[in-house]
């Protein structure tokens, strides 16, 4: 076989894998549940919160959740009550968190019961 193609072909290879995602880890579910005790005052014990002021997790993008979760601990989103809960995590109990509550099932509410003049 041409050793160019080889080169080729082992370059092209490497470029499919980078650009594939990688396959999610399970769920540390003891782990999560274990975090997930202080978000469940505001949040919900399934992530759905039924509060309006609260937003619902379950079912939301892990990275986006983990991006949150990491500007609110590292400052970029400012609130007092998220900033005492997520100061101490690491980035591993992030990612753990993120993916508890994206695996969840969300229940979709439309805002129009909560809408004045209606």
């Amino acid at each position: 076989m041409n050793s160019i193609f080889t080169v080729k072909a082992v370059a092209f290879a490497a470029v499919v894998a980078c650009a594939l995602p990688a396959a999610a880890a399970p769920v540390d579910m003891e782990a999560a549940k274990t975090l997930a005790q202080p978000c469940q005052a505001c949040h919900g014990a399934d992530g759905n919160s039924t509060a309006p002021i609260y937003p619902r997790l379950a079912g939301q993008y892990a990275d986006y959740l983990a991006r949150s979760l990491k500007q609110y601990r590292d400052g970029g989103r400012v609130n007092p009550i998220m900033a005492v809960y997520v100061e101490k995590l690491s980035d591993q109990d992030i990612g753990i968190l993120a993916d508890y509550y994206a695996a969840m099932p969300g229940k979709l509410d439309d805002l129009h019961a909560h809408m004045k003049g209606d």
